[in-house]
């Protein structure tokens, strides 16, 4: 597949396509890292965001809701 480079404000961009976007598992707002190498530009994924469901899927253990203290007020806070 093949694009242009194309002003955008000041910088220069490239639109990638999105059947390129879903083949690399990315999506609007992913933060990625660019490098050269070789006199090509690479981009790599920076931390994957996960969705609420893989995090709650992930956490193991038993959620258990309490109230923690936070301490004698300092200033003009109702106690």
């Amino acid at each position: 597949m093949y694009t242009t480079i194309q002003k955008w404000g000041n910088s220069q961009a490239v639109r990638i396509p999105k059947s390129i976007l879903e083949k690399a598992k990315l999506q609007e707002s992913d933060q990625v890292e660019l490098r050269v190498q070789e006199g090509n530009v690479i981009i790599i994924p920076v931390g994957k965001r996960k969705s609420l469901a893989e995090r709650i899927a992930e956490y193991e253990g038993d959620y258990v809701c309490q109230e923690w203290d936070t301490e004698k007020p300092v200033g003009k806070e109702i106690w």
